[in-house]
């Protein structure tokens, strides 16, 4: 393995320090950035973290002075907005920067979940019905929609916006839930059938050759009895609320015969037809019947030590150092100009 330069791309307030000094790193709101820095220079390699706002500047002036082999991006927005993250990928592809993760145009087709909808609905993939209602339009609920249903914002990631609320019953409850959408996110709505059932993640690596992960299930049993299992704000972020409830995550278990497998050919199927590369993370959720919907495809997952994209690598014999260099492999083997 060779030594590499490699310059690591972060939001400029989650620049972690190069020692913890006593700090609870579980609960430091840069612990992926710690993390993946510490862990790249355990490997050997020289790495240089680079805080980015709202400036590409900085990158270029990055990469003309230190020359990296690869970028590693743990950029989630630009300037704010959670979809620039695409414009910052394309900006490396023109100064010819390898980097780890998506491409910009996957990127930009998961982004949009109801974009990636119309893709999986032309390859035949099955995803929840659904309707889209933009900022400044009110919603007119097609009779086959059925309740209930459950509203989130079309592009935002990480559960941000969706709540035990999300869920609703009634075209009353639905113009509601659309306008905090609109107002309190800031973006459109996804209004889609809820799916009731049980939640996994299948994550993968590579870019023509593909590593699927073994099946992940959110373990969400001790809920209360009246609320929805479904990945809330909370359920996703919160350390107090998952202690209370003992929400977890863990290699699904007691799957039909078959099913794990099938699960894990969906996930592939969506990850070639949105056209990613790097490493993604597929969510679909299973009914009663153990029929699967897609729910959306996240590139560029979470990929801090001790959680879901790592913990299914493990067992996949991937420690978390192997998965950081595979990572970086997969980056490096990555040819823009060819991907057309």
């Amino acid at each position: 393995m060779r030594k590499l330069r490699i310059l690591v791309l972060m939001h400029e307030d989650l620049v972690p320090p190069d020692q913890l000094n006593g700090i609870d790193l579980s609960k430091a709101g840069w612990k992926t950035e710690y993390d993946v820095v510490s862990t790249l220079r355990k490997l050997g390699h020289d790495v240089h973290p680079l805080g980015v706002r709202s400036d590409l500047g900085v990158i270029r002036t990055a990469i003309e002075e230190w020359r990296p082999h690869i970028a590693f991006n743990l950029l989630e927005e630009f300037d704010g907005v959670s979809v620039y993250d695409q414009n910052v990928v394309s900006y490396l592809e023109l100064l010819h920067v390898p980097y780890t993760g998506c491409n910009p145009r996957g990127l930009m087709l998961a982004r949009d979940k109801a974009l990636t909808k119309k893709v999986l609905s032309y390859h035949r993939i099955p995803y929840p019905d659904f309707m889209v209602v933009p900022q400044g339009r009110s919603a007119k609920r097609p009779k086959e929609l059925a309740f209930p249903l459950i509203v989130k914002s079309v592009s935002e990631e990480a559960s941000l916006g969706i709540s035990q609320a999300s869920i609703v019953e009634d075209d009353e409850k639905l113009k509601e839930r659309i306008a905090f959408i609109h107002q309190s996110v800031g973006t459109g709505a996804l209004v889609e059938r809820y799916i009731e059932g049980r939640e996994f993640y299948v994550g993968i690596l590579g870019n023509g050759h593909l590593q699927v992960l073994p099946v992940w299930e959110l373990i969400m049993d001790r809920l209360p009895e009246d609320a929805r299992r479904i990945a809330t704000q909370r359920v996703k972020w919160s350390r107090k609320y998952q202690d209370k409830y003992g929400i977890t995550s863990q290699e699904a278990k007691n799957l039909p015969d078959g099913k794990a497998e099938e699960i894990q050919h969906l996930a592939k199927r969506v990850y070639r037809a949105l056209g990613l590369s790097g490493y993604a993370r597929i969510d679909v959720r299973m009914d009663a019947e153990g029929k699967v919907y897609v729910l959306e495809a996240n590139p560029n997952p979470q990929i801090a030590h001790e959680e879901d994209f790592a913990d299914s690598a493990e067992k996949a014999d991937y420690s978390y150092k192997d998965l950081l260099q595979e990572l970086l492999n997969v980056g490096l083997r990555w040819q823009p100009a060819k991907a057309a």
